[in-house]
């Protein structure tokens, strides 16, 4: 099998600053971390590979230093990486950032499966995998909290984690699946793997690389934009009925009606 795993480095959730100016994250100089439910699509791809054989290929979408979250997979098992890396792509939005990795997985070549995390923690869309999927006209299953591959007969199943009950889905290669938290414990690196990520080479493509539309890339070919960003002002401080049960609740009552809640 030949799996394709995206992955997107993020800001640690503790460490997260806006620029003002551009409504942007600042990532420079800020700690950062691979978004964690990738993690899980990235366990996943490496049990596929243990069971049916293959290949699994990181790529991710970003700045010169995700290469890190990169050599991260690699010292985890995974045996190739693609950065795809232009000053072109600044300011992409989900609909961008789909079709710049999807122009980049076409230029990888012939493969069985692509791996996504639900989300990334960042921005919290869950768009991204999807959006990959319709740009490469493949089908598409999200949330996936089980994953079987019948290499054989080129397909998949997947069980589907949803509000209230699960449901179970095939697809045919090739095709997307969106991995969630629940599918698996991400394994951590081992000592041989660290040190193959110190020596592997990190395969770079430009937006002339991977032969892409410069109107579908970056801000100006992102139909969403982000108005404004700013923090909600913080509650004040709430009253405290005290009393009897019964003169509590009477209380409570009347304040409700005071303010017409109902």
């Amino acid at each position: 099998m030949d799996i394709i795993v995206c992955i997107k480095q993020v800001p640690d959730t503790t460490e997260v600053k806006i620029n003002p100016e551009t409504n942007t994250l600042i990532r420079e100089g800020v700690p950062s971390i691979i978004n964690p439910f990738d993690e899980n699509a990235v366990e996943a791809a490496l049990v596929l590979k243990e069971k049916h054989g293959g290949k699994v290929t990181v790529i991710t979408m970003g700045p010169p230093q995700a290469a890190e979250a990169l050599k991260a997979t690699i010292a985890m098992g995974a045996d190739e990486m693609v950065l795809v890396s232009d000053r072109a792509f600044a300011g992409s939005d989900t609909w961008a950032t789909s079709y710049t990795l999807s122009q980049a997985i076409k230029k990888l070549g012939n493969f069985d499966l692509i791996l996504c995390g639900k989300q990334a923690i960042d921005g919290d869309t869950a768009q991204v995998g999807p959006g990959i999927a319709e740009w490469l006209g493949i089908p598409q299953v999200t949330f996936a909290v089980k994953l079987e591959a019948d290499p054989a007969n080129k397909k998949v199943k997947v069980e589907r984690m949803l509000e209230e009950i699960n449901e179970i889905v095939e697809a045919p290669f090739p095709c997307v699946v969106t991995a969630v938290k629940q599918m698996n414990i991400p394994r951590l690196p081992s000592l041989k793997g660290m040190m193959r990520a110190k020596k592997a080479e990190v395969k770079i493509l430009s937006a002339q690389d991977i032969e892409a539309d410069p109107k579908n890339l970056g801000l100006n070919g992102s139909p969403t934009s982000v108005v404004r960003i700013f923090t909600p002002p913080p509650r004040g401080g709430g009253e405290v009925l005290t009393g009897e049960a019964g003169e509590i609740v009477g209380k409570l009552i009347g304040k409700i009606k005071d303010r017409k809640i109902i």
